[in-house]
């Protein structure tokens, strides 16, 4: 059960990373394929939009390294998937399991300071890149967890110590 919402959690975060390399690639944050083979198409320079007209999809971190985290989580008594992306100026964009955008918003400079804090002492270098130690929790939630290059995945009963202030830290996954 355990290992099937930790590859139910990796093919959602495979997902997400497949929405992200696609951003700003085509308008409307989607990409354009081309044949195996061919060339890319090139398209003439265009003005980027107003940010009245920008669509959803543009508030997404699209490059790695303007991301500080990217959070998703999965199962739970619905067995629902939602992703948190968390750019390093503090705006945040919700995904859900479809990776369609589900709302956005920006941290505040006190809980961007909070979150900051929070990876900085969960010391990604050092977690296991896969903790089940614990109890298991029926029903819980899987969390795979991406900082600074590095993946972690966990569930409820699992969580290690350093990562429980950085979800505390986080955005709502579910919408108010």
């Amino acid at each position: 059960m355990r290992a099937r919402r930790v590859a139910k959690s990796a093919g959602a975060l495979v997902g997400v990373a497949a929405v992200l390399a696609g951003c700003g690639a085509a308008p409307g944050g989607g990409s354009s394929p081309s044949p195996v083979g061919a060339p890319p198409a090139t398209r003439a320079p265009s003005t980027p939009p107003a940010p009245s007209q920008a669509s959803p999809a543009t508030t997404v971190p699209s490059a790695p390294a303007e991301r500080l985290v990217t959070v998703t989580r999965s199962g739970g008594y619905a067995g629902k998937t939602t992703s948190l992306l968390v750019k390093a100026d503090g705006s945040w964009a919700r995904l859900d399991g479809e990776a369609r955008p589900a709302g956005a918003g920006r941290l505040s400079p006190e809980d961007l300071a909070e979150l900051r804090a929070a990876l900085a002492a969960a010391d990604f270098p050092r977690l296991p890149r896969v903790s089940t130690d614990g109890g298991t929790v029926f029903d819980g939630f899987t969390y795979a967890f991406v900082h600074a290059g590095r993946e972690v995945v966990t569930a409820d009963g699992s969580v290690p110590p350093g990562l429980r202030p950085v979800l505390d830290a986080l955005p709502p996954f579910e919408a108010d």
